[in-house]
């Protein structure tokens, strides 16, 4: 634990310099803007969504409880015809941005902080500054990409839109490396 807590610079200033990355990323160059678009019919789409009344959580259309039922020639006709989707719903009202921005920046630290961590469990107090940004560059790079591979294995997320957050975790996985390497006690 005392060796963790000697890397409380490199971790706070990763997880800043990250949270000012990811901002410029969303807020100045946008290049996940093109990976959301809008529905032809929103409205009525909406609506039926109201209409269901639907509590916050997760849906798949169609819903299908195991292979056995997937088996069946009605779901197999509901996943000819579709759509076929998978869909989020959040609480009504507008997004709470501190909320979800608090969250984001604690996760950077979370990630920063378990990074350094086994660095310094793996590579001892004095390594070399190489060793240092190969060892914490490949794990928050894991860290921050592995889910959005995920949803794209599994629940169809664009791979397009896989390989945009894979640069961004490019970039906050080089901008730890950096840090750490910079920063080491």
């Amino acid at each position: 634990m005392q060796m963790t807590l000697n890397l409380w610079l490199p971790i706070l200033l990763s997880a800043v310099a990250i949270f000012i990355a990811s901002s410029l990323i969303h807020m100045v160059f946008k290049w996940h803007n093109a990976e959301y678009r809008k529905l032809p019919n929103e409205d009525a789409v909406g609506a039926a969504i109201r209409a269901g009344v639907l509590a916050p959580g997760q849906y798949a259309l169609p819903h299908c409880v195991d292979m056995k039922e997937m088996g069946s020639d009605a779901m197999k006709k509901k996943f000819v015809e579709g759509p076929v989707a998978l869909l989020t719903v959040r609480e009504n009202g507008l997004p709470n941005m501190g909320k979800s921005l608090s969250q984001w920046f604690v996760y950077c630290l979370i990630i920063a902080a378990i990074t350094g961590s086994i660095a310094r469990g793996a590579l001892g107090a004095t390594p070399a500054a190489g060793m240092i940004a190969c060892v914490v560059g490949t794990m928050s790079f894991l860290a921050f990409t592995g889910g959005s591979v995920q949803m794209g294995i599994w629940m169809g997320k664009p791979w397009r839109s896989v390989a945009f957050d894979a640069l961004d975790g490019a970039i906050y996985a080089t901008i730890c490396a950096l840090v750490f390497s910079w920063l080491w006690v």
